[in-house]
């Protein structure tokens, strides 16, 4: 995934305060507070922080990706001007954290990015003297809250989205199944609060090391903790770890997927080849709304000739949940009360919403695999009272 390591953030900072409609539904009345005002009349100034200028591989085509997906739904906002302003941060957090200063100090009045937890982080503290708000592109949940909101995908909603459906489909007792590192330990924590809020019983967790010994070593353990009245096995692997194995060994050992439910908490289609592995067949996933990314993706590629970065249309989800509230011609169209309205905002993915404690909500669809295609079994909600929410 796009997260990496946070820096805590000081505790006394915390306290500082669809693609054709964006908003869902119109706002309550919202007291201003927890951001800065604006002049809906004039321009918005916002801040995009992007990691152009890094060493790292692959950087500057996100960052050009983020900043053609921002200036794509800015083109789509209608009565709503947005002054976009581009910094790099070059993925280093003191490179964020001054050029998070640098944007508020020139009336910046929200800002987007960074992608990195550590430069996001960064970048909050120094935005929350100013009382600005940031929608980071990170999924890392611990750097949120405050003035920081992270637009990226989160363990926690994917969980709840599909412990939710599991319970509605009679499947009441789950293992899970996920690595030992920082990554998959993360998982299975989102699994076991999703699964105390759905009402689904967790029967154990096997944990296992990321290593080809590691996974043949805990088959005989789920293998043995599935006999126990497991009806789903919750597995953490993504398909570029530990899942081909996974899905190779537990069907040979027993354990086979018709006759306990395999749930993936990753994508479970990318890349296409994982179709083709007899272990995924009949399992469950979780993923956007097919016909919102695919619209997305293809008038990405008619505008600008390639294909958008896998977390690029987060910038889209950005201005259009910026554009749908400046839109409504309020000037605390950009505090955190506006921000965290419960009606949400529609993305390149279908609808989402920003919580108070700074994560998000998307509404996401449920996926299997039948004869090495996808087929979606529950649609994405079209709004926040339906499945899942």
């Amino acid at each position: 995934m796009f997260a990496v390591f946070k820096r805590a953030r000081k505790a006394t900072l915390s306290v500082v305060a669809a693609i054709s409609t964006f908003a869902l539904a119109a706002c309550d009345p919202i007291a201003i507070g927890g951001g800065p005002t604006i002049n809906t009349s004039k321009p918005v100034p916002v801040a995009l922080l992007v990691p152009r200028g890094s060493a790292q591989s692959g950087d500057s085509v996100l960052a050009q990706s983020l900043e053609n997906a921002a200036r794509l739904a800015i083109a789509d906002l209608q009565g709503v001007q947005i002054d976009l302003r581009i910094y790099d941060t070059a993925g280093d957090p003191t490179r964020a954290a001054a050029a998070a200063t640098e944007a508020v100090n020139a009336g910046a009045r929200i800002i987007l990015g960074p992608v990195y937890a550590e430069a996001a982080n960064a970048a909050g503290i120094a935005a929350a003297q100013k009382g600005v708000n940031v929608l980071a592109f990170s999924n890392t949940t611990s750097i949120a809250g405050g003035n920081v909101f992270i637009l990226g995908p989160t363990y926690d909603n994917t969980a709840r989205r599909l412990t939710a459906y599991a319970k509605s489909q009679g499947k009441n007792n789950i293992l899970i199944a996920g690595g030992n590192n920082s990554s998959g330990l993360a998982g299975q924590a989102a699994i076991r609060n999703a699964a105390a809020q759905s009402g689904v019983n967790i029967t154990g967790s096997i944990g296992y090391e990321l290593s080809q010994k590691g996974v043949i070593n805990a088959i005989p353990q789920i293998r043995s903790a599935t006999s126990g009245g497991a009806d789903a096995l919750f597995l953490t692997a993504t398909t570029a770890g530990a899942l081909p194995l996974l899905t190779q060994l537990l069907p040979e050992a027993g354990v086979k997927p018709e006759d306990v439910q395999y749930i993936g908490l990753t994508r479970w289609d990318v890349p296409a080849q994982t179709l083709a592995l007899p272990g995924v067949q009949g399992s469950w996933f979780a993923m956007p709304d097919p016909s919102k990314a695919r619209g997305f993706r293809d008038r990405y590629e008619a505008t600008y000739g390639n294909a958008p970065h896998s977390i690029g249309g987060l910038a889209y989800d950005g201005i259009a949940a910026i554009g749908a509230l400046v839109g409504a011609g309020k000037s605390d169209a950009l505090t955190a009360a506006a921000l965290t309205q419960g009606a949400g905002f529609q993305g390149t993915g279908g609808i989402f919403r920003l919580r108070p404690d700074g994560t998000n909500d998307r509404g996401l669809a449920i996926a299997t695999i039948q004869e090495q295609k996808v087929v979606i079994i529950d649609a994405a909600p079209s709004s926040f009272g339906g499945a899942g929410f």
